[in-house]
């Protein structure tokens, strides 16, 4: 069948909001115990909810976490780490009470801990001294909540302060005789990407942590993803020289094992990541960053050779090891997320589970181009370039796509070139996208981070401003119709760009910050002293703050907008979107809000995913003057 002449933006898709919103499921922290594999499926089509599942070692699948229960942890906000396991013992906190429960396999939950304002993260079961040591986030007292060290009784849930006294605490690991104990640690305003310490104890009989020592680290120094060697040494891993890389703990000193200008390790959002595993006392296998692609290689800890592993993946996380397997999850270009196990002597991938039962036909896939493109000072910024692509339409004339620029979260964070149906729904309906890792974001060294240092509101603006451009010169996208969208920090960037640049002609900010002073005064505990290296400290730097802050500037918006916000959101208040809202409808400018109940920091339920989908095309549609190929359910757009 001949391809039918559309204009870009009506092309129909396969790819529909329906499928986007509850058709993949998230795969989160793989763990294993003996024979068994666990994982955290994330169900949109349930609300969000997250599941323990084990897979036998007979290959059968079964849930884990009974219904009425959700395997999601709020320390930090952005939780992860949310359970372990340990000779079929899983301890896992409950999302709807934040307790910690104790569930035997086969049988149902029961709390561990009592009911009160306190939350549990990234645990580690000690069956030997039936105990579960971890994070908790102490709510009880008001005002800003207290992090420490416990360790929990798996017989009466007591808790114990074993350390105390920063601001922030994770990753407590044990040694594998249970006579030491290490983990990270950092303080106000660091976020612990800037800076954090490894610190090392003694257990005592009576699971007190005495003699404690600092390792490494510092207030300019990153640590991340400290483990213990089945030999009882500690390895982690460090930016000291600019780049994340392994090192060891040798007899008191530490010593690199590959040094290189590849990122080995990832910015610290969530607990409980992981990325290299114990293959044997002698070998390591580990994922790093390099050139914007994940690697997985194998790393002898003798000789310090690495040898790289062909894999067919663009983005690679959670690894563990257990004997000649290698458990991760890993996505393509062409596939999405997957739980694979790798066989280091057939070298061979098997699939354990999908987030999606099927994939849409490839050639509805337009694949990312990783591009390098000018930006101010003489720097260069990154991204990835999705043309439009779909077999059955074609373009008359010299009409050019729109463009829709995205700007990712974080800001610490980054995008990858997997596959990812939130794009391909752009633009597998004719609309080109870029994703772009600005200034500031992972996965190209330190210093490449610490471009946004003093600079968030501006640096980013100028890569995506200039990432657009860069393509309007190649003659890829058409000038007149460019759009950006981003989330969280991403919408804020979105709205910089709206409001003090001209090069936009629409935008979407999800849960956008538009009031940088309201959001240092009211947000959580983790990022609360995060704007102070992004922007300057405050109340000392009140000015920039105010500068720096859309809402402050409304009256040179001269572009649509569409905005989205979750009610019970903690990290970005609602109020931040419904001032801008107010806002720009005041100003006489066509401009949408939608907002969810239920929803927090980004949109879990599998509806109101379709529906933010859907909204946001409807209104490039009016604002482009395209007609949309789906139905539709209208938005009111004011001031149209």
């Amino acid at each position: 069948m001949a391809p039918i002449l559309s204009p870009y933006g009506s092309w129909k898709s396969p790819i529909t909001a329906d499928l986007v919103a509850s058709a993949e499921i998230g795969l989160e922290q793989v763990r294993i115990d003996d024979d068994n594999i666990y994982w955290i499926e994330r169900r949109p089509q349930e609300g969000g909810r997250k599941i323990i599942v084990q897979r036998s070692a007979d290959g059968n699948l079964g849930d884990v976490t009974p219904v009425g229960f959700n395997a999601r942890t709020r320390v930090h906000e952005y939780g992860g780490g949310d359970y372990a396991v340990a000779d079929g013992t899983i301890i896992f906190s409950n999302f709807a009470d934040q307790r910690i429960y104790r569930q035997h396999r086969g049988s149902e939950p029961k709390a561990l801990t009592p009911q009160a304002a306190l939350r549990y993260a990234d645990g580690q079961i000690d069956k030997r001294g039936n105990s579960f040591f971890c994070v908790r986030e102490d709510h009880t007292r008001g005002g800003e909540p207290i992090n420490t060290l416990v360790r929990v009784d798996l017989e009466t849930g007591e808790s114990v302060v074993i350390v105390s006294g920063n601001n922030f605490y994770s990753s407590p690991r044990l040694s594998p005789d249970r006579s030491l104990i290490a983990w990270l640690t950092w303080n106000h305003p660091n976020m612990p990407w800037d800076g954090s310490e490894l610190w090392l104890g003694k257990l005592t009989a009576d699971g007190s942590v005495v003699d404690q020592q600092k390792i490494a680290g510092g207030d300019h120094e990153s640590i991340c993803h400290p483990e213990w060697s089945p030999a009882g040494d500690l390895y982690f891993v460090s930016d000291r020289t600019g780049w994340w890389n392994l090192y060891r703990r040798n007899q008191n000193e530490v010593e690199p094992l590959c040094p290189m200008q590849a990122e080995c390790g990832q910015p610290h959002w969530v607990f409980g990541t992981s990325l290299y595993g114990f293959v044997s006392g002698k070998s390591i296998v580990c994922s790093y960053v390099q050139d914007g692609r994940d690697c997985l290689a194998a790393l002898d800890i003798e000789t310090k050779a690495l040898k790289p592993i062909e894999t067919p993946f663009t983005a690679i996380s959670q690894i563990h090891c257990a004997g000649d397997r290698v458990l991760f999850i890993a996505a393509s270009p062409k596939a999405s997320s997957s739980i694979v196990s790798y066989h280091l002597h057939t070298r061979d991938f098997e699939i354990l589970r999908r987030s999606r039962d099927s994939e849409v036909d490839g050639s509805f896939i337009s694949e990312p181009q990783p591009i390098e493109f000018p930006t101010e000072n003489g720097l260069t910024a990154y991204g990835y370039f999705y043309r439009p692509k779909n077999p059955g339409y074609e373009i008359s004339g010299n009409e050019k796509p729109p463009l829709v620029v995205i700007s990712h979260g974080g800001p610490t964070s980054s995008s990858s070139a997997s596959l990812k149906y939130s794009i391909q729904y752009w633009s597998s309906r004719g609309i080109a996208v870029l994703d772009v890792n600005y200034g500031g974001s992972s996965g190209y060294g330190r210093a490449y981070r610490e471009r946004l240092n003093g600079q968030w509101g501006i640096v980013d603006v100028d890569d995506c401003v200039n990432g657009a451009r860069y393509l309007v010169a190649r003659g890829e996208v058409d000038a007149n119709r460019l759009a950006i969208r981003g989330g969280s920090a991403g919408g804020y960037t979105t709205l910089c760009a709206l409001t003090f640049r001209n090069s936009f002609t629409a935008g979407a900010s999800h849960y956008g910050v538009s009031d940088l002073e309201a959001l240092a005064k009211d947000t959580h505990k983790f990022e609360s002293r995060y704007l102070d290296r992004l922007i300057g400290p405050y109340p000392e730097r009140r000015d920039l703050y105010f500068e720096r802050s859309p809402i402050n500037f409304t009256e040179r918006l001269n572009c649509p907008m569409i905005l989205f916000q979750g009610l019970e959101d903690r990290v970005v208040p609602p109020d931040q979107s419904e001032k801008m809202f107010q806002a720009v409808r005041a100003k006489k400018m066509p401009v949408a809000y939608l907002a969810f109940e239920g929803e927090q920091h980004g949109f879990r339920k599998a509806e109101n995913i379709k529906r933010v989908l859907e909204a946001e095309l409807y209104f490039y549609g009016k604002i482009f003057r395209f007609e949309p190929a789906d139905s539709i359910e209208p938005v009111r757009i004011e001031n149209l």
